[in-house]
């Protein structure tokens, strides 16, 4: 059994006594900070647990000359593209309807075509969300700070 499951259960009835617009304010903050969490080490090209993500596959001679030097996923980080949610009930990060498919391929390391003429290819898996120790450790905080106000 865990050891803070009866400070948990009175966290959650502190939240509960929470106006429903302070709910709703609180989950959006959360929402903000997961976000730039999220950004952050999707910058860093980290999965949440930390370890690096697995590097691209070399091109082949017949593409295009030179190496790719930009970082993987530069616009699907934006704001643009990952958007923060906070209701009532809940704080949610997700990417937007157009790059769901794309960030679940590599979220998960399915197979995918990467244009309309060549053949699927076998993505690595690259966790682009994720909950670490540090985001359980900012959502508290937030949570707390609420509660004191």
């Amino acid at each position: 059994m865990n050891e803070f499951k009866p400070f948990e259960d009175k966290l959650a009835g502190l939240i509960a006594a929470l106006s429903p617009t302070a709910r709703r304010k609180m989950t959006a903050e959360i929402a903000k900070e997961l976000r730039v969490s999220q950004q952050k080490r999707i910058k860093r090209q980290q999965a949440p647990d930390g370890t690096p993500y697995a590097a691209r596959k070399r091109q082949s001679v017949k593409g295009k000359k030179g190496r790719v030097k930009r970082e993987m996923f530069t616009k699907l980080r934006t704001n643009r593209y990952m958007k923060a949610k906070g209701t009532s009930e809940a704080a949610v990060v997700e990417f937007t309807a157009r790059v769901q498919r794309m960030a679940r391929v590599h979220q998960d390391g399915l197979r995918d075509k990467p244009n309309r003429y060549s053949e699927g290819v076998q993505y690595e898996a690259r966790p682009l969300l994720g909950g670490s120790h540090g985001d359980e450790q900012l959502i508290q905080g937030i949570i707390i700070d609420y509660l004191i106000k």
